[in-house]
């Protein structure tokens, strides 16, 4: 194999993680970066099998990260760096091929069980990723605990036809794109010349033709469509 590259911003939070990565033999060699340009001139020289990306990098950001890492190391599996409940950040990663997520914070059992289970499971055509839960391997005294992962799953069966919806205003479009990077809608006013309550009213719409119930929703909704990239 090719090993793993530690991407993230924080120098203390990368150090901490090539130490752990460096524990879990399946992962070696370890590499690190702190920025996009960075682990693309990685990937370049030697492509990984694993990628461990900071959802929160520095423009031009982790998801535009996952993108141009698909053009130079299409076979890297990457698994985020972020909170679960960074649900706008894991649903834009996810959508782009993320194999799953992890705490910043992760120790030498949940990786070594998220390497055995990504790295046993390449994505293929006809897989899609689904959230499961991977046991940690740890002392009897500790079982029980899990980390949820996204794993490549197989479907046989011929994806429902996704529900019709009414079509998006160009400005609801831009509004969504602008929830899709994270924006509070002050900052997407700000970008669009338009008041607060102008993109509120937006945003209401959009999520009623969409059938969302919050932002988080939209944008997988947004994504799953088309409608955003």
């Amino acid at each position: 194999m090719s090993g793993v590259v530690v991407c993230h911003g924080s120098a203390a939070v990368r150090e901490r993680l090539v130490v752990t990565a460096v524990g879990v033999p399946t992962l070696g060699p370890v590499r690190a970066a702190s920025t996009v340009d960075e682990l693309l001139s990685l990937a370049r020289r030697m492509p990984p099998t694993l990628v461990l990306l900071d959802a929160h990098l520095p423009a031009p950001g982790s998801i535009e990260a996952i993108r141009r890492l698909r053009a130079v190391a299409p076979s890297a599996a990457v698994v985020l760096l972020a909170a679960p409940d960074d649900a706008v950040a894991l649903d834009r990663a996810l959508a782009l091929g993320a194999r799953g997520f992890l705490a910043p914070d992760v120790g030498r059992p949940e990786m070594s069980a998220v390497a055995a289970h990504v790295l046993a499971s390449p994505v293929l055509p006809g897989l899609r990723a689904t959230a499961v839960e991977v046991p940690h391997p740890v002392p009897p005294a500790e079982q029980g605990e899990s980390v949820a992962v996204a794993v490549a799953e197989r479907t046989d069966e011929a994806a429902p036809a996704l529900p019709h919806i009414a079509p998006l205003t160009k400005r609801e479009v831009e509004v969504l794109v602008g929830m899709s990077y994270g924006r509070s809608n002050a900052q997407i006013g700000a970008e669009l010349f338009l008041s607060e309550d102008t993109v509120k009213t937006h945003a209401r719409r959009l999520f009623r033709k969409l059938g969302a119930k919050d932002r988080a929703q939209a944008v997988a909704i947004g994504l799953r469509r088309g409608l955003i990239r």
